[in-house]
């Protein structure tokens, strides 16, 4: 457990994509959770389930599984936020079909799923799965889920808000862009009408309002136009 934590705090979450993240996490999880042999991790988006990240193939057949139904321990988990464990696929009744088709097509007889809290919700589940019955019923194996689940809020969190960032910025640059545009037209009218600088503006406007576009589109086209005519 002690190893697990000294790992998991190791992942870098900068200047990385969440897939990057998220694989690492995995590979760490399969390690390091008593009992696991293969991991993965479910995030729910409008209720439609995917696996981000998976460390084994068993885990993501496991998985798969139960996205074709629509239900299952990782589905379940991640939707209402409890500790879901199955410790014989031979005996459990919860999810009969899924758990059919699991013994039939896997090798996966035991799994643990973690729901992911994310700003006072869930957003998924780390699934944890082995091909031994109980392998999760020592408390150590729940202890460590838990671990990994908080760093994987963690970092989809550092992703989100890397994303938002990155969009402010995106944002502020188009802006920036579109009002030099404008201010190009609005030379362009000036000099041509021989307005002002507000009559110009109101000139795009108008323009805008009439053809139905954007304000900056109608700019561009005042400035492109402007330069095709210096070129000939």
């Amino acid at each position: 457990m002690q190893q697990l934590l000294r790992d998991l705090a190791r992942v870098v979450l900068a200047d990385r994509t969440l897939e990057e993240v998220l694989g690492e996490i995995t590979a760490l999880a399969s390690r390091g959770i008593p009992g696991a042999e293969a991991t993965s991790i479910t995030l729910l988006r409008d209720d439609k389930a995917f696996t981000a990240a998976y460390d084994g193939e068993m885990a993501l057949a496991a998985d798969e599984l139960q996205y074709e139904r629509g239900h299952g321990p990782c589905m379940d988990a991640g939707r209402g936020g409890v500790v879901l464990r199955i410790d014989d696929m031979n005996t459990e009744q919860r999810w009969p079909e899924y758990v059919s088709h699991v013994r039939t097509n896997t090798p996966v007889r035991g799994s643990l799923s973690v729901p992911l809290p994310y700003q006072g919700s869930t957003i998924g589940a780390l699934n944890v799965y082995s091909s031994r019955p109980a392998a999760f019923a020592p408390p150590e194996s729940l202890a460590a889920g838990l671990e990994v689940a908080e760093t994987i809020a963690v970092a989809v969190a550092n992703a989100d808000a890397h994303w938002r960032l990155g969009e402010q910025t995106r944002n502020m640059r188009l802006a920036m862009d579109s009002r030099a545009v404008i201010e190009q037209a609005k030379g362009v009218l000036m000099a041509q009408r021989h307005v002002d600088a507000e009559q110009a503006f109101e000139v795009l406007r108008e323009a805008s309002q009439r053809y139905n576009r954007k304000l900056r589109d109608i700019a561009q086209g005042i400035v492109d136009g402007t330069q095709e005519n210096r070129g000939r």
